[in-house]
């Protein structure tokens, strides 16, 4: 990755927006659709405490110049049609509120980006965000039903996974998660040795990668490249082979050069 991706929340914070026409006008409304306080004018801004600042204005050098000023008080700018002055850019944006998927390309191609949410609009239920609401609100029932936070984690894997109580791809209910509490049970431990062939996630099926996002702990093959590791969810932990001592509870990916 050349970028970080974040959720940078704006609502009820000022944010400047310089320049006029159509792309400062996307700008608006974004930030105002993210509960921003649009500021149109760059020193009100700075003095106002703005953390983020987008430019839309035609003249390179006029950018340029509002780019040196902005950096100077420490703001994070974003520049219309110019990557090489931005410190950050904007993704496009599926929502499903609470729920957003932000699709970027670090600069590269915005009808790209777009074209990838289409088609996730299309397979995404508009009971996602419905979803993530009954999540949230059952937080105390879960930690009630499994105060362990690895057995509760695997039990919200198993609900989670495709084709589970709460698959996220399918239309649920508001009783959902409710019925799935009555009903729920933790994910069985269990091992499950992969053989990687490739030296790129390129190279990777749908079940391996989809195993590699699932997975509590990887073992693997002192060779197996960084960048398939990577693809491991960000807190299960890595453990060199061979290993000899204890391993978190729930699926051990074992991952081995063919």
């Amino acid at each position: 990755m050349k970028s970080l991706p974040l959720f940078h929340r704006v609502a009820g914070q000022p944010v400047i927006v310089l320049g006029g026409g159509a792309a400062a006008d996307a700008k608006r409304r974004l930030v105002e659709r993210a509960g921003g306080q649009v500021i149109g004018e760059l020193q009100t801004g700075i003095e106002r405490g703005a953390r983020l600042a987008f430019i839309a204005v035609d003249d390179v050098s006029e950018a340029e110049a509002a780019v040196m000023r902005l950096h100077r008080v420490g703001l994070l700018v974003n520049v219309a049609d110019r990557p090489e002055l931005c410190d950050f850019t904007t993704p496009s944006i599926l929502e499903r509120d609470p729920v957003q998927i932000a699709i970027g390309t670090d600069g590269a191609s915005a009808g790209l980006a777009k074209h990838l949410r289409l088609r996730l609009e299309a397979l995404l239920p508009d009971s996602l965000g419905l979803l993530a609401r009954s999540l949230a609100a059952a937080r105390d029932a879960l930690r009630e039903r499994w105060p362990d936070a690895v057995e509760r984690r695997q039990a919200l894997d198993a609900a989670l996974e495709q084709g589970g109580p709460l698959d996220p791809f399918v239309e649920h209910g508001s009783t959902a998660v409710a019925n799935w509490l009555r009903e729920g049970a933790a994910r069985p431990s269990s091992r499950i040795d992969l053989a990687i062939a490739g030296h790129t996630p390129d190279g990777l099926t749908l079940r391996q990668l989809q195993l590699l996002g699932a997975a509590d702990a990887i073992l693997y093959d002192p060779d197996i490249p960084v960048a398939i590791l990577d693809r491991a969810r960000a807190d299960a932990p890595r453990f060199s082979l061979p290993h000899e001592g204890p391993l978190p509870e729930g699926l051990v990916l074992v991952l081995r050069r063919s």
